[in-house]
């Protein structure tokens, strides 16, 4: 089995093929934000309730992975800026494949606003990673978003799927982009997509708007899903995490998902 493949179970289920990854890079750009103050205390919540991966930029893998507690898969984060930044649309890298492998992690990811002024620097990055990532045997994560001045609507179905096939064409292992708001739109995202796509949760809301969408996801094909602030910022976030693991993996409906959160 090659090295990627090996790398790839350690963030995916083996059985299913499906992930729940928590994104934990909200630091760089929002700084200490609630749920996030102390690393190892968010990582153990979301660990205990069945995700599959934490993403992070450099301070996860220092401060707060594997430290105690149940463990789970590290996907490093190699893109950056600040929302105070005079465009926060314009990632930046900030580390390296090779670095990551030396600090552990299990696979590295990118972000690129397809769109964006700066879009021709961000695929340029890309290219290079995944070739970067080809050679070492590490799992490459892209995060594909629909964002720029002349975007409209970042969930339109004809720019997600662009940015979805965009990563797929330029190497990446998994895609995570916008849910377009119906599974039969999204079906339009996988279907074009031949590697697995995974969503991502989007501002923090409401349990069921929550469950609801990631139901919705997995009818339209994705692969699993990414929620940050609404697991780790979640009163109780290893149960919401068991709760979405009931739909992702298990394939039951949001409803029965939201009956296990409350302890119906």
């Amino acid at each position: 089995m090659r090295g990627k493949d090996i790398r790839l179970e350690r963030i995916m289920n083996r059985n299913t093929r499906k992930t729940i990854i928590v994104p934990m890079d909200h630091g760089v750009s929002l700084g200490p934000i609630e749920g996030l103050i102390e690393f190892p205390d968010a990582v153990n919540a979301v660990a205990e309730g069945g995700a599959n991966a934490v993403l992070g930029h450099i301070g996860l893998s220092l401060f707060g992975h594997r430290q105690r507690g149940h463990d789970v898969g590290l996907i490093m984060h190699l893109s950056a800026s600040t929302a105070i930044g005079p465009d926060p649309n314009e990632k930046v890298l900030v580390n390296s494949v090779t670095n990551a492998i030396k600090m552990g992690a299990d696979a590295v990811s990118i972000h690129v606003n397809i769109g964006a002024d700066s879009e021709a620097q961000m695929l340029a990055d890309l290219g290079r990673v995944s070739i970067e990532c080809m050679e070492w045997g590490m799992p490459l994560l892209a995060m594909m978003y629909p964002r720029g001045k002349n975007i409209k609507d970042e969930h339109a179905v004809e720019h997600v799927r662009l940015a979805a096939r965009v990563a797929a064409e330029l190497g990446v292992d998994i895609v995570k982009t916008n849910y377009t708001g119906d599974p039969d739109t999204f079906r339009e995202v996988t279907r074009g997509c031949p590697v697995p796509v995974v969503v991502a949760g989007g501002s923090k809301t409401d349990d069921i708007i929550t469950l609801e969408l990631i139901e919705g996801a997995m009818e339209g094909g994705a692969a699993g899903i990414s929620i940050g602030r609404n697991a780790f910022q979640h009163p109780d976030p290893a149960q919401f995490v068991r709760a979405c693991a009931l739909i992702v993996h298990e394939g039951k409906s949001a409803h029965e998902a939201l009956e296990i959160l409350k302890g119906v």
